[in-house]
């Protein structure tokens, strides 16, 4: 099994986050950390170099905090991304969210820093995995235009444009929202098994608690159960794609 986004940087891990990991590494084959912020850099690169071969990092800047990171910061921090693009497996989360963005001249700004990190991507040759909150249709317009190739649709949910990421051999993972989102359930159904990666989004989608990558096994089960496969052939399956997709060392 790996759980491949999640957050281990986050605060809600502050307590307790090397029995987290100590306890995933007796159940998954790894974990992919997102470093979505600047500020959560040096945490997150400390983590795969203490837990080398089982956790990796993607590291990007959430559409999200595009209000508080000012044009210095991101050319400093692309800078740093590209002299560490040895220690990252990809680059990510990135993309665009009009759900905490409303104002046009915002949404613009994303866009464009969307494509510097598509850039960044292609010149690293490194997948992007995509946050589009509210916003699927132009992410993967610009990713179309942009000429991207390796693509992981982070918590995809927009089950009219599926039949795009199918067409263009790009992935989706899928979290514990699986098990109560008609939507997302009738999307694993009809993606073929080898574009699917398990993911659990940690802290987040717990159920009102802490949630932790291990979390990872129940979303294999519902797509065992969705697809009539046996769970050790989704987890079989989902493991290889993400090996593939993020070229692990593992």
């Amino acid at each position: 099994m790996i759980d491949c986004h999640c957050h281990l940087e986050q605060k809600e891990y502050d307590d307790d986050r090397n029995e987290i990991i100590e306890k995933c590494r007796q159940q998954l084959k790894a974990i992919i950390t997102s470093c979505a912020h600047p500020k959560d850099f040096d945490l997150t690169m400390r983590l795969v170099e203490r837990y080398n071969g089982f956790v990796f990092a993607t590291v990007g800047i959430h559409p999200e905090y595009i209000k508080e990171i000012s044009d210095q910061c991101k050319s400093d921090f692309l800078k740093l991304m590209e002299a560490n693009k040895d220690k990252i497996v990809g680059i990510g989360e990135v993309g665009l969210d009009y759900s905490w963005v409303k104002e046009q001249e915002w949404r613009a700004k994303q866009r464009e820093l969307f494509i510097e990190f598509i850039s960044l991507a292609q010149k690293l040759n490194k997948p992007l995995v995509i946050h589009a909150r509210n916003a699927f249709a132009d992410a993967i317009e610009i990713l179309k235009d942009c000429g991207a190739k390796a693509v992981l649709m982070h918590f995809f949910t927009a089950k009219e444009l599926f039949e795009k990421i199918v067409e263009n051999g790009w992935y989706i993972s899928v979290n514990t929202t699986l098990l109560a989102s008609k939507k997302i359930k009738k999307i694993v159904r009809d993606a073929p098994i080898e574009q699917i990666l398990t993911e659990t989004d940690s802290p987040w989608l717990g159920g009102g608690k802490r949630n932790d990558p291990t979390s990872v096994r129940v979303v294999i089960e519902k797509i065992a159960e969705i697809k009539k496969l046996s769970f050790e052939e989704v987890d079989r399956q989902t493991t290889e794609n993400a090996v593939k997709f993020f070229n692990l060392q593992i």
